[in-house]
């Protein structure tokens, strides 16, 4: 599978200024793939060493920050003569030896030619706790889920993506049936690798459902298995089960009280952090002016959105029949899925975050708003083609954006400041 996130690495490569490069990301999204993968194609040689259960490496590290003595150790555990030009150092799991996650300082000062790469489970959470962090010494690059782009390529349809790329307006509503079947399968089965390639291998969803929940079951032993209070533990279970519900609301302002009565944001405070921290949930924070910086203008409200949209259908218990029921998939859960898919793809596509504006008077509501070089944009999100947006007309009346984008079922069209984009296309305009 091609994944687009090495556009980034090859970037990372060729820096002067190289520092090691953190990938964040939730469980099972490529991290580890993509690292070995990258290896191979870009560098003679790979020197992967994983961390977990390794107690060579717990030693290693636990000694003095000595590159040559490192180096040597490295060496031996990876069974590759390590060279500065020719072979890329592979840390995975790193988490797991924190010495490690802080000798990428001095590997950054004292051996900067070495190029390092490293990535963990849960890393989220451990670099959030590790007191000695290695501030200022590395990059960090964010690993998704598969976006929709990447669907069709994995899906051998290169040749409609091209015409996303080329925004072809014309050849892409000839093909305006094909990107809504792939657009329903994708729908179905997310982004997660091992989801995409068990449909790609068998076309069986009863399959594909499998790897979702055997997914699901994971990221829920998690809980338990790193995280020490039980009370916690019950907290974050709380929270994840209740996502499905929260965004089926009209109105998808995440209320604690409804997870349970009298309950309160601050009760869910650590339990909401540790779900953030791993990759597990993203967080849309509400705006009450869109000025810049966004971030300045959030208050205290926020809508919460699941890591995959595969993984939503799944938790929601959406059966696969609806992908034969016309644009039935389209409209579930009153538009959540839809939300949670441009979500998705506004976080791949793009660096800023993503945040939701609603008036004072609370009666209109823009489900997205992101920056856009020097500019704000908001973002209307319809499940099919009705193209009303009266919450879309308020914030335009009041705040004169230069433009504002409309992501529907229906054709690609051009309004003035007004953009309408078909939600398969979105990856063609952002």
């Amino acid at each position: 599978m091609q994944r687009l996130i090495i556009r980034s690495l090859e970037q990372w490569k060729q820096k002067q200024n190289r520092k090691p490069l953190i990938i964040q990301g939730a469980r099972q999204v490529g991290k580890t793939w993509i690292m070995k993968h990258f290896g191979q194609h870009h560098f003679q040689q790979v020197a992967y060493i994983n961390f977990d259960n390794n107690a060579r490496m717990n030693t290693l590290f636990s000694g003095d920050y000595d590159i040559n003595r490192l180096l040597l150790g490295l060496k031996i555990e990876s069974g590759v003569d390590i060279q500065s030009d020719n072979t890329l150092l592979i840390f995975d799991e790193i988490q797991e030896v924190p010495q490690a996650l802080s000798a990428l300082k001095y590997f950054y000062e004292n051996a900067p030619q070495y190029p390092i790469m490293a990535a963990g489970s849960l890393l989220g959470i451990s670099m959030h706790h590790q007191q000695s962090f290695p501030v200022g010494k590395v990059e960090f690059l964010t690993m998704y889920p598969m976006d929709f782009r990447e669907f069709l390529l994995a899906m051998n349809q290169e040749a409609l993506l091209s015409l996303l790329l080329n925004q072809d307006w014309s050849m892409i509503q000839v093909m305006k049936m094909r990107y809504i079947d792939l657009l329903r399968q994708y729908y179905f089965v997310g982004g997660m690798p091992e989801a995409v390639q068990t449909f790609i291998a068998t076309q069986n969803m009863a399959e594909v459902r499998q790897v979702q929940r055997n997914l699901l079951l994971a990221y829920e032993q998690d809980f338990s298995k790193h995280i020490a209070d039980k009370q916690t533990v019950q907290r974050v279970r709380q929270l994840w089960y209740a996502l499905p519900e929260q965004l089926a609301k009209e109105n998808k302002k995440f209320v604690f009280s409804q997870i349970k009565q009298n309950a309160r944001s601050k009760d869910y405070e650590i339990a909401l952090q540790w779900l953030k921290d791993s990759g597990l949930i993203h967080m849309v924070p509400r705006i009450k002016k869109p000025n810049l910086p966004l971030n300045a203008y959030q208050d205290n409200a926020f809508k919460l959105f699941c890591l995959d949209v595969g993984l939503l259908v799944t938790q929601s218990h959406l059966d696969a029949s609806v992908l034969l029921e016309g644009n039935r998939l389209f409209t579930e859960f009153k538009g959540a899925l839809t939300e949670q898919y441009v979500l998705q793809q506004l976080l791949s596509l793009q660096d800023h975050p993503v945040f939701y504006w609603v008036n004072e008077r609370g009666m209109a509501e823009v489900d997205f708003v992101i920056q856009r070089k020097q500019g704000i944009v908001p973002i209307e999100v319809k499940a099919e083609e009705n193209l009303k947006s009266k919450s879309l007309k308020v914030y335009v009346e009041q705040f004169e954006p230069e433009r504002a984008w409309r992501f529907s079922m229906a054709d690609y069209r051009e309004q003035d400041w007004l953009i309408n984009c078909p939600l398969y296309a979105l990856s063609a305009v952002i």
